[in-house]
């Protein structure tokens, strides 16, 4: 085994049909019942035009700067993958272009996840091609490795193994491990129904009894009001 320089084939995958019902969840529903404890990062925001990225993680670990395992990448890929690259966050060389960008989005993937710079931002802002990254830099990448395919990544504290499920809104970007995405997806589910339920009584409860509970539930945690 080459350490640090090797390809390996994703050994589980989330089901396609998880990608559509997560699409209609926010983000932060889906975080809240994960207990808030699993995030990207607020580095990484998403640059297209407009729509939810959710796929199926194809991870990638590469050397800062260096682009030849996405390359590569883009050659396992499959329809509704997304092809998440850890490149430790550094901005100083883009690892993906429009070329690279137009190549997933005709081949069907669900998109990017890169941490480090990505460039030709005109063509991504004019698309609809979902894609997250930590910064932009005109500075091309190089292409002599090494790195790895199929193997768990780290962004900011959040892992993403191969065949996790991606989500990313305007809110930031989550990862769904996958022997966790039928719970998740049900608790998600009911929270984001309770919320929408109850939009239409937002302002119209009586304010004094909401002034009474929130005094009550302030003392008890020792604050002190002023007479």
């Amino acid at each position: 085994m080459s350490i640090g320089f090797q390809v390996l084939r994703r050994k589980r995958a989330a089901s396609i049909e998880w990608i559509e019902k997560f699409k209609a969840l926010p983000v932060a529903n889906i975080s809240d019942v994960m207990h808030r404890l699993t995030a990207g990062g607020p580095r990484l925001r998403p640059y297209h035009a407009s729509g939810v990225l959710c796929g199926i993680a194809l991870t990638v670990k590469t050397r800062p700067g260096d682009n030849l395992m996405a390359h590569m990448a883009l050659t396992m890929a499959q329809p509704g993958d997304v092809i998440v690259v850890d490149a430790a966050g550094d901005l100083t060389n883009s690892i993906i272009g429009e070329r690279m960008m137009v190549n997933a989005q005709r081949r069907g993937f669900a998109g990017w996840v890169i941490n480090g710079a990505i460039r030709d931002l005109e063509w991504v802002k004019r698309n609809t091609l979902p894609v997250f990254a930590a910064g932009i830099s005109h500075r091309g990448p190089y292409k002599t490795g090494p790195g790895e395919i199929n193997v768990p990544v780290a962004i900011d504290g959040m892992v993403i193994e191969p065949g996790d499920l991606v989500i990313g809104d305007d809110d930031g970007l989550l990862c769904v491990p996958f022997d966790q995405i039928e719970k998740i997806y049900e608790a998600a589910r009911a929270k984001h129904a309770q919320e929408s339920s109850s939009f239409d009584a937002i302002g119209l409860s009586d304010q004094q009894a909401d002034c009474a509970k929130l005094t009550m539930l302030l003392a008890e945690q020792g604050c002190r009001f002023e007479a």
